[in-house]
């Protein structure tokens, strides 16, 4: 039987960040250099097939550095941890490697060098996402503000109103995050911004190509696990662009076939932990059901690389 034509529109910058890349090396490497197990606290990156192959490799993955012994490595993952957790690290003289993106990092000093100004915290983010909670545990209790909504502004009660300094998750939606940040100015209009957006690179331009591709398409696939808060906003990114049937898929085994029997062009696009051989294998999934055609949409270019902490660049006797 012959195969239905179809044009798969591949979103580019798609896939892994700089960011991703660089924790998931850090663990590679800390295994090469202590051996297994090394202990990882929460998931390295949110991907459950990056998750399940380094625990192949050895890497343990636990919540809390409760469930971690004194004696073997542990690794922060790139979403950040509160300032408390290094320190507990510390007071057991356990050996720490910070996964932490770098772009977070960003985040973190911004908020403690507002602190020290004497500013109250508004962190624009998700609550209970790793991410947030990193960033609200750098500054003592009270000091940061969550808002999740545009809505959640008015319901804001600062200790100053004229003493106000605001972040974001780096993971947002653009345009949702600029409606907040609006509603934030109007209600405080001597509110300071971050000097450069917080929303990394990354999310940005994953965002911007699946802007360039929602409007040529009859459906749009994010490849990301259903916990990856930058893959669930490409979705969201898509639908809002007008792309009537956009869904996260964690893997090619996840499609609904059902639902793309009449499409004539699919996008596709991966969030920032999920790898190209996920890609890959999606696009042979429909190369078995369709006569395909791949057509690239790239809207920007990226060469962002972050290096890998010290502590995994020297050897093992200097450790």
């Amino acid at each position: 039987m012959q195969k239905p034509d179809l044009t798969l529109y591949l979103a580019a910058p798609r896939g892994f960040c700089a960011g991703v890349d660089r924790a998931i090396k850090i663990v590679e490497l800390a295994l090469e250099k202590w051996g297994a197990p090394i202990y990882v606290r929460h998931e390295i990156v949110h991907n459950k097939y990056v998750v399940d192959g380094l625990r192949d490799k050895g890497a343990v993955f636990v919540e809390t550095l409760a469930e971690c012994p004194d004696d073997r490595p542990v690794v922060f993952s790139a979403h950040g941890v509160a300032k408390s957790v290094p320190e507990r690290a510390q007071a057991r003289n356990m050996v720490y490697v910070d996964a932490t993106c770098p772009l977070v990092s960003k985040v973190h000093i911004e908020a403690e060098r507002h602190h020290q100004n004497g500013l109250q915290m508004v962190m624009i983010g998700h609550e209970g996402h790793p991410e947030t909670v990193g960033t609200m545990g750098q500054l003592p209790e009270g000091e940061v503000l969550l808002v999740e909504t545009a809505g959640d502004v008015a319901h804001l009660s600062p200790r100053d109103e004229t003493r106000l300094a605001f972040i974001t998750q780096t993971t947002l939606s653009v345009d949702d995050t600029a409606e907040i940040v609006a509603a934030l100015k109007a209600r405080f209009p001597e509110i300071v911004g971050p000097h450069k957006e917080d929303i990394c690179y990354a999310t940005t331009n994953r965002q911007e190509a699946v802007k360039a591709v929602a409007p040529k398409v009859d459906a749009l696939l994010v490849i990301g696990s259903p916990n990856s808060s930058n893959s669930r906003r490409l979705v969201e990114v898509a639908s809002k662009a007008g792309c009537s049937y956009a869904q996260l898929v964690p893997r090619a085994t996840d499609i609904d076939w059902r639902a793309l029997k009449q499409a004539k062009a699919v996008g596709i696009t991966a969030g920032a932990s999920a790898p190209e051989v996920l890609i890959r294998e999606v696009i042979d999934a429909f190369s078995a059901r369709f006569n395909v055609t791949e057509e690239i949409v790239e809207t920007a270019i990226e060469n962002v690389a972050f290096k890998t902490p010290r502590i995994l660049r020297e050897t093992s006797g200097g450790a």
